[in-house]
């Protein structure tokens, strides 16, 4: 993790964070993410979280240079991921994962979803092809629900202009309320266990569905939602490396909670 710069000192900077902060704080949705926080929080109180799920400097007077997450808070809740991702192949629910960062995660969430569907859990991909409608820097742009190895993601129109890259970046909670509302109208199961990042995880969470998440130090929204009961775990990590560095991090969640890769 360290040498990936997964935790340590990672690529986010401070500056980046404090503006989600303030963000967050000024309940900009940008920042909620499907979030939809009880308490009064402050950047202050948003710092102070931080640190304390993550180990970034708790000073408020700290405002540049690269944040830093601590390792074994990293290594604690993938230890407590995989408690979850156990329970749930134990008793066999289905199981939604999504991403909003699916040319950097999606390997890791498709690497759970191969376990988890041979534990016997069956893994969820309502509304595929479904049309959800996203704002982005750009404006309104109309997205496409798909699924690739049983991984949720909204594709954005012209593909092809954006390297190959599987599907699109982002943080709305829109794709997972869409696909649980679809789930829901078809009659069909609905999952036990989200497992997703950004607007999936806290979109879920916020509906009343246990979700567990990975987050990097700069979006807030995951962390408030644990502190607050929405989300069960969520995981501190540079969430902008390499998509294989990730890889190793789903083999040790698979072989804490005794699952088959």
């Amino acid at each position: 993790m360290l040498a990936a710069r997964l935790s340590g000192t990672v690529a986010t900077t401070r500056e980046e964070s404090l503006r989600s902060y303030r963000l967050f704080a000024a309940r900009d949705p940008r920042a909620l993410i499907g979030l939809d926080p009880e308490g009064a929080w402050g950047q202050r109180e948003l710092i102070e979280l931080m640190a304390a799920r993550c180990g970034v400097s708790a000073d408020p007077r700290h405002v540049s240079g690269h944040d830093v997450i601590d390792p074994e808070r990293t290594l604690a809740a993938l230890d407590a991921c995989a408690e979850r991702v156990a329970a749930a192949a134990r008793s066999g629910v289905p199981v939604l994962l999504g991403t909003g960062h699916p040319h950097r995660l999606l390997g890791f969430y498709a690497v759970l979803a191969d376990a988890l569907s041979a534990a016997g859990c069956e893994v969820l991909t309502p509304a595929q092809g479904r049309c959800v409608d996203i704002t982005t820097r750009f404006g309104l742009r109309t997205h496409t629900l798909d699924y690739v190895r049983g991984v949720a993601l909204a594709r954005g129109a012209h593909p092809e202009r954006r390297g190959g890259e599987p599907g699109a970046h982002t943080h709305s909670p829109l794709p997972v309320r869409t696909a649980l509302a679809a789930a829901a109208e078809a009659g069909g199961p609905l999952p036990g266990l989200v497992i997703g990042d950004h607007g999936w995880a806290c979109g879920a969470g916020q509906l009343g569905f246990e979700a567990i998440a990975l987050a990097d130090v700069n979006d807030p929204a995951p962390f408030v939602g644990e502190a607050e009961g929405c989300l069960s775990v969520v995981v501190p990590l540079e969430d902008g490396a390499r998509s294989s560095h990730y890889l190793p991090l789903a083999r040790y969640v698979l072989n804490r909670a005794c699952l088959s890769q």
